[in-house]
């Protein structure tokens, strides 16, 4: 019972709430806070992100490889794929254009004295932005970009895409192989899945001081000055979150006979692990886990959550459409009906295929803005309130992607309604004992 009240949950919070603290006395002790920083916060926050990075790729590897096998069926493979990728597109574009509209009607650009606003360095976002455009990001290069001239190349350096690619294909090959010579190479994956589950839960019990340590060096670096003269950036960003998640995701599910407010509540410790460490990565095995549970096939989880992170991130893209458009307010630019038709148009191809980028939504920015003659130094302005908001984006990415597994399975009719009733309860039960 004891453990049941201070849950994973309540561990992330507490450690959450103690971060912000610590960071905001160390905002202010500047002798102090570069030495405990680099030697200490950083490293604790950086040990966190690692554990992670370290168990996504065997974990994608294994369960897409796993689930591909049990479809063993090339055609419906291919179905599930149209299907997924169809969603994910409509889902995303909606996002885009709610970002554009709401950016539109509540001008958060406007009026702002940009000689109150403080600048940080991105240059290293624009090195990474020219390294993606090495010949510019565009529909073809995403798509060569998926086929790995080397496999183990694409592991070392987590390259999602290629890697999902290879495991459907290699899932493919396996799954047309005789049962005696199949299943000996398909427990051996099955293990490695089930092994890896297994590491992620002790690699969680570390989560709340990974927690503690990234928002306290945010907070040491930035403090809360900074968000002061872009708080209606910020405030716009969460409340058009909100009403991504409850209204046009509520919709989706709705239309599924889903409740999303089920679903979030299932995934709590997700969210606020998400939330804390601005890193959908480090909840990628426990969403496939609960999905699963929750009444979605394996072929269809170990499918659509990690093409998810490459294609589905609703959070991200909403975020982008806001902030180019708040930075074109920012300078006074108004942007045409055709000029804004030509960056949703832009921001479509430019948020896929590079979710593996560090600074992701910078480096998407970086690479769509000069489409539409909006300046790229506008972005240096809002990089210090950047985290704040990367925390909201990321966690509706989690129930973005969630949520898609449960429609795909919907869509393919192959949910367990009885199981996912049988979940529920569980979870009220849980909820009843903490």
């Amino acid at each position: 019972m004891k453990a049941a009240k201070f849950s994973l949950a309540w561990q992330i919070l507490t450690a959450l709430v103690l971060g912000i603290i610590v960071g905001a006395i160390l905002h202010n002790q500047p002798s102090d806070r570069e030495w405990l920083i680099a030697n200490i916060l950083s490293p604790a926050g950086d040990i966190f992100i690692h554990l992670i990075k370290m168990i996504v790729v065997p974990i994608v590897i294994s369960t897409l490889i796993v689930g591909i096998a049990g479809v063993g069926d090339a055609k419906k493979l291919g179905r599930i794929g149209v299907k997924t990728i169809l969603y994910f597109e409509v889902i995303t574009t909606i996002a885009i254009v709610v970002g554009i509209t709401l950016a539109n009607v509540f001008q958060p650009g406007y009026g702002i004295d940009m000689s109150t606003l403080a600048t940080v360095d991105i240059s290293k976002y624009e090195a990474t932005t020219a390294q993606v455009q090495g010949g510019a990001h565009s529909l073809v290069t995403t798509l060569l970009s998926l086929i790995p001239q080397n496999i183990f190349a694409a592991i070392a350096k987590g390259d999602m895409l290629p890697i999902i690619f290879f495991s459907v294909l290699f899932g493919l090959g396996l799954s047309s192989l005789p049962k005696e010579q199949r299943e000996p190479l398909l427990n051996v994956f099955r293990s490695t899945s089930e092994t890896m589950f297994k590491v992620t839960n002790m690699i969680m019990r570390y989560a709340p001081i990974g927690v503690f340590a990234l928002i306290s060096v945010t907070i040491a670096n930035f403090g809360f000055a900074s968000l002061w003269p872009l708080a209606k950036l910020v405030i716009l960003v969460y409340v058009a979150i909100l009403f991504f998640a409850f209204v046009v995701l509520g919709s989706v599910a709705r239309i599924c006979k889903l409740r999303i407010t089920t679903l979030m509540r299932i995934l709590k410790d997700e969210l606020i692990l998400s939330y804390s460490t601005s890193s959908s990565e480090t909840v990628l095995p426990k969403i496939m886990e609960k999905m699963e549970a929750y009444g979605a096939p394996k072929s269809i989880t170990s499918f659509v959550v990690p093409t998810g992170y490459s294609f589905n991130l609703d959070g991200s893209t909403l975020y982008q459409s806001i902030a180019a458009i708040f930075i074109a307010q920012l300078y006074g630019i108004d942007l045409s009906i055709g000029q804004e038709i030509v960056l949703v148009l832009t921001l479509m191809v430019t948020s896929k295929g590079i979710a593996g980028v560090p600074g992701v939504s910078f480096v998407v920015l970086l690479a769509t803005l000069g489409s539409v003659g909006i300046p790229l130094e506008g972005l240096a302005f809002i990089a210090g309130v950047d985290r704040i908001m990367d925390m909201a984006r990321t966690a509706l990415n989690v129930v973005g992607n969630a949520l898609a597994v449960l429609v795909i399975a919907k869509w393919e009719n192959q949910f367990d309604a009885e199981q996912a009733v049988a979940y529920e309860a569980k979870f009220k039960r849980l909820g009843a004992a903490s």
